[in-house]
């Protein structure tokens, strides 16, 4: 794995672990998160679909794709 950009952020979850669809688990994360933290998404492809989901519920996002394969989405609450 790439030196991660966001390692500051205070939880972490590595999609590429999850069997099947993670969308569930990342719910369950952002939902757990307090209003000053954030949650470091690591995932194989820019996940573009969770974009629009992140802002209908309150939440902004950074990505940074140091690797082709390899894409790390920092997300906070707006």
């Amino acid at each position: 794995m790439s030196p991660d950009p966001f390692d500051d952020a205070d939880e972490r979850l590595d999609a590429r672990e999850i069997d099947g669809e993670p969308f569930g688990d990342i719910v369950a994360a952002l939902d757990g998160l307090d209003d000053d933290e954030s949650l470091c998404l690591v995932n194989s492809f820019e996940p573009v679909p969770l974009y629009d989901v992140l802002a209908e519920r309150g939440f902004a996002h950074e990505t940074a794709n140091p690797t082709d394969d390899e894409w790390f989405v920092e997300i906070t609450r707006a």
